[in-house]
């Protein structure tokens, strides 16, 4: 049996449909690992329908979900810990790494120690680090005051499915979306973000930045080196 964590049982009833689809969701894979770029994914036709108007004999559906994971960050505006509405674009011209979590996700809360040393050693580059916590207001803010966190931090309270949607995911946690300084989606890595993973796609992006590398080039060492470290036992 699945216990709503603490904060689900001080939220009130939209907090807990909210904690609910996502604990639901959480049990599918908080685990799952790949790591794709951005494109179409398949789509479903409409049904074929006869001269009498009754639809034609089908295939059976392909079990693919319809996703799209889009070119550009979207255009989303989430309350920040202050409660005031903050976007995306307010860090444009700086390479992002948005960061999908709550705080009754362990290896969300793992991850946190990385982001933070990420954006210290990747100061230099100009990285900014965003938090979007798909939990309640009270919980990320005590959570975030308690563990040190550093980096802005958006709650999706409300507003948190609608901003998965948008980037074109399920709700399985965690996952990172790398964005470059021109606000394109370079990857996206679902389950618990690595060092040498990060440091892979970080020094990729990178050299997009710097004009050194093309974006399918950048992608395509991503995937190599990301399919190399997934048979490392290593950090």
């Amino acid at each position: 049996m699945t216990l709503l964590p603490p904060a689900a049982r001080r939220a009130g009833a939209g907090g807990l449909v909210l904690i609910a689809v996502l604990l639901g969701a959480a049990a599918a894979g908080f685990l799952l690992n790949r790591l794709t770029a951005p494109g179409s994914a398949r789509l479903y036709p409409l049904p074929a329908r006869g001269a009498d108007g009754t639809p034609a004999a089908q295939p059976p559906p392909n079990p693919e979900p319809i996703r799209r994971i889009p070119e550009q960050v979207p255009r989303l505006s989430l309350p920040g810990l202050d409660g005031a509405p903050h976007s995306l674009l307010e860090w444009n011209d700086r390479p992002l790494l948005i960061n999908f979590w709550a705080t009754w996700c362990e290896p969300c809360r793992r991850e946190i120690p990385l982001l933070k040393s990420l954006q210290r050693a990747r100061a230099a580059e100009r990285l900014q680090v965003v938090g979007i916590a798909l939990d309640t207001a009270d919980a990320v803010r005590q959570y975030a005051g308690s563990h040190g966190i550093d980096y802005p931090v958006l709650v999706g309270e409300r507003g948190g499915l609608e901003a998965v949607s948008a980037f074109g995911m399920d709700t399985v946690l965690p996952f990172s979306v790398f964005v470059d300084r021109g606000g394109r989606i370079i990857t996206l890595k679902v389950g618990e973000l690595r060092r040498k993973e990060a440091d892979l796609i970080l020094d990729r992006m990178h050299d997009v930045d710097a004009g050194r590398m093309s974006l399918s080039a950048a992608r395509e060492q991503i995937s190599q080196g990301t399919q190399r470290l997934s048979g490392s036992t290593s950090p």
